[in-house]
């Protein structure tokens, strides 16, 4: 089973309330851009647990899963 790792998010705040994650630093302090964003939705990580807003998001050309649940942000790890 994966683990939840939380992340610091850098996101835009538009004047309508939406979040837009721009990027994320991993546990080890590396900063991965988000190039792309294909889906936002209410789900629950299959893989770490839990439950919240997530967001499909393209990194280093890979799909990842970047939750933000009860304000606290995580993409599930190994």
């Amino acid at each position: 089973m994966s683990r939840k790792v939380f992340v610091s998010v850098f996101a835009n705040f538009d004047t309508e309330g939406r979040i837009t994650p721009l990027s994320f630093k991993w546990e080890d302090d590396r900063i991965f851009e988000i190039d792309k964003i294909t889906n936002v939705c209410k789900a629950a990580s299959l893989k770490a647990g839990g439950a919240g807003i997530r967001y499909t998001c393209m990194v280093c050309g890979k799909q990842i899963y970047l939750f933000l649940e009860d304000n606290k942000w995580f993409v599930e790890g190994k």
